[in-house]
């Protein structure tokens, strides 16, 4: 492609609201256009490059064994009350009506619509396995869309569905699509970890999500430094933590601490560690009032189903509440829980609480049964001091294996430093960047909707589901966070829009137009996918272009010193020069081009797995 003709609008201003690198370059290299809050058009570089992209998810999936279909955008809003995702999902599903006042939504997932589409063909076993997906566009209604393409509206994404008649065949696939997404991940030249996760609002279990590592990304990691282990912080685990000395000794009694209300108040009133501090977390959460009914409301209605109460959280003084894995605690519980609140101070006060002195000692008088819940690390803990459950007033010598029955769940964030649970190592936190995520599912959604098959017994069983989803839209970013430079776009061979570009330094110097038009069609010829800068325009300005845009792997000058027979190549990435002859220029970036399109062994790991099977893929970040 010659530059002259292509669609590539650079701007050396940094636009007003991008933050990060990939968005600030996405837009001043010309890749893509915003339409509105959250919603960019791609221009041409940057279509070739989401085409790369899902070429390269496309053919891993085709070799996986799965099939491509396309599902439709609009979704009945039936299917998601069936399913009882249809108010749980919040206000991020995007709903309307049609003409005739039929429901509908955009969908940011198709969990539904694939679960009804096998439930209308697929009656027998025999048709089992299945793996289908999809590369569609969705739909989520970001309160506060952000950094560019990591973070918008509407996306582009690869998601797929399993169906199994077993457990042990849907654990065969999904670590069939771990291997097909390591090798997408590797063929991007990308450095990532797989990691434990939660599964949100898609549920199932068996969670992992695949992690661009970038010092700009939004997902904390929790990973070790001594073995494979990795998770995101919504999800991590820790080993317990080793008691400080000395443990304090007490009998049970209360004290009067006026002015005392926070944990560091707290240690040095009583002169003792955080760690023995109880400390109380009350939160205010939504949940459903009655999700069994859920299949006879009407989109309209389903809102009134949403209820609040609280609930009280008990850590050590120097631990953090992870909200995800209070909302897990609380499901745990029974409670069909959708976010969590901070509790105000009039509120705690209207539950008979007292901010700063809430404890664990007669609470269950104060609050009925409204869920309490403990850390894991504080089971059967003795030695503790919480508040009293009156003002000004705190109790020590708790021993919690003193009492009658207490609800144990994990709940702290896990910190740096704190210890591996599977090697005793040490774990550290690391940044990365979401790009791909795999569920096993199980019935979840086949058994709401009533998707069905027959069994050998002859017997209706819920299809066993899989849920494998990669982010192709959000590669773009993900690639530019962490390969991009200070001068510009630094794109992998695997996803660059060309191979290499030519830099005609003078346009009007014959001998170099010729031989760069000569060498542009040469290599051509030969499959390199090239772009020629033929513009009428400073060799200044062409080399801030090159830089800043990105647009290929590599550089060739043709310059002055091609009256001596040599031309300049220039690896983008890094940008390392030197000189090659002329004469055969065009077989030297062919080689040069054959070894730099080869798959990339990239780092990445398995989470706490140790046996061949359950660990297809080795390495360190």
């Amino acid at each position: 492609m010659l530059y002259s003709r292509m669609l590539i609008p650079t701007s050396k201003e940094t636009p007003k609201d991008a933050v990060l690198k990939s968005h600030k370059l996405l837009l001043r290299a010309g890749y893509i256009h915003q339409s509105g809050s959250g919603i960019y058009s791609l221009l041409p570089l940057g279509k070739i490059v989401l085409d790369k992209i899902a070429t390269i998810v496309r053919n891993a999936m085709n070799q996986a064994g799965a099939q491509e279909v396309l599902l439709s955008f609009v979704t009945p809003a039936e299917l998601w009350i069936e399913s009882g995702r249809y108010e749980k999902y919040g206000k991020e599903l995007l709903r309307f009506c049609d003409r005739k006042n039929n429901a509908f939504v955009l969908g940011p997932t198709h969990e539904e619509s694939i679960t009804q589409l096998v439930k209308s063909y697929v009656k027998s076993y025999k048709a089992l396995p299945l793996n289908l997906y999809q590369i569609q566009l969705k739909f989520r209604d970001e309160v506060r869309p952000r950094f560019g393409l990591l973070r918008t509206r509407e996306f582009l994404m690869k998601d797929g569905y399993s169906f199994h008649s077993s457990q042990q065949d849907l654990v065969r696939e999904f670590h069939n699509m771990y291997n097909a997404y390591s090798k997408i991940f590797s063929e991007l030249g990308l450095e990532f970890r797989a990691v434990e996760a939660d599964s949100g609002a898609i549920g199932g279990s068996g969670s992992k999500e695949f992690m661009v590592l970038a010092d700009s990304g939004e997902d904390t990691l929790v990973i070790c430094q001594s073995c494979e282990y990795a998770a995101n912080i919504e999800a991590a685990k820790r080993a317990k933590r080793a008691a400080p000395e000395p443990e304090p000794k007490a009998q049970l009694a209360k004290f009067s601490t006026p002015n005392v209300k926070t944990i560091d108040e707290v240690c040095a009133f009583f002169h003792i560690a955080p760690y023995y501090a109880l400390k109380a977390v009350v939160k205010k959460f939504t949940y459903k009032l009655d999700a069994s009914k859920q299949d006879s409301h009407t989109p309209e209605s389903t809102q009134s189903n949403i209820s609040t109460d609280f609930a009280v959280f008990f850590l050590r003084g120097d631990d953090s509440l992870e909200e995800i894995k209070a909302l897990n605690a609380l499901s745990v519980q029974g409670f069909d829980a959708l976010e969590i609140i901070d509790a105000s101070e009039p509120e705690l006060e209207a539950l008979g609480l007292h901010a700063g002195s809430i404890g664990a000692v007669g609470l269950r008088n104060l609050i009925g049964n409204r869920p309490i819940i403990f850390d894991e690390d504080l089971r059967e803990s003795s030695g503790l001091i919480c508040g009293g459950n009156e003002k000004d007033t705190h109790i020590v010598g708790v021993d919690l294996g003193e009492f009658a029955s207490i609800t144990y769940a994990p709940l702290a964030s896990v910190r740096e430093s704190d210890i591996c649970a599977c090697c005793g190592g040490k774990l550290t936190h690391k940044k990365g960047i979401e790009v791909g995520h795999i569920f096993q599912l199980g019935t979840k959604y086949s058994s709401a909707m009533g998707a069905e098959y027959l069994g050998e017994d002859a017997r209706p069983a819920p299809f066993i589901m899989g849920c494998y989803g990669i982010g192709i839209s959000r590669l773009l970013p993900a690639i530019l966070e962490q390969k991009a430079d200070e001068k510009g776009c630094v794109w992998s061979a695997a996803s660059a829009p060309f191979m290499v570009q030519i830099i005609i330094a003078n346009c009007k110097q014959e001998e170099q137009r010729q031989y760069g038009m000569a060498l542009y069609e040469n290599l051509q010829s030969r499959g390199i996918t090239t772009l020629c800068d033929d513009r009428d325009a400073r060799f200044g300005a062409k080399m801030a272009d090159f830089e800043l845009v990105g647009a290929a792997v590599y550089g060739v000058v043709v310059g002055k010193s091609l009256e001596s027979g040599k031309i300049e190549l220039i690896a983008r990435d890094g940008l390392e020069r030197k000189e090659i002859d002329s004469h055969n220029a065009a077989e030297q970036i062919a080689a040069l081009v054959s070894n730099s399109i080869q798959p990339t062994n990239s780092a990445h790991g398995n989470a706490c797995q140790h046996t061949a099977q359950n660990q297809p893929h080795q390495g360190r970040v």
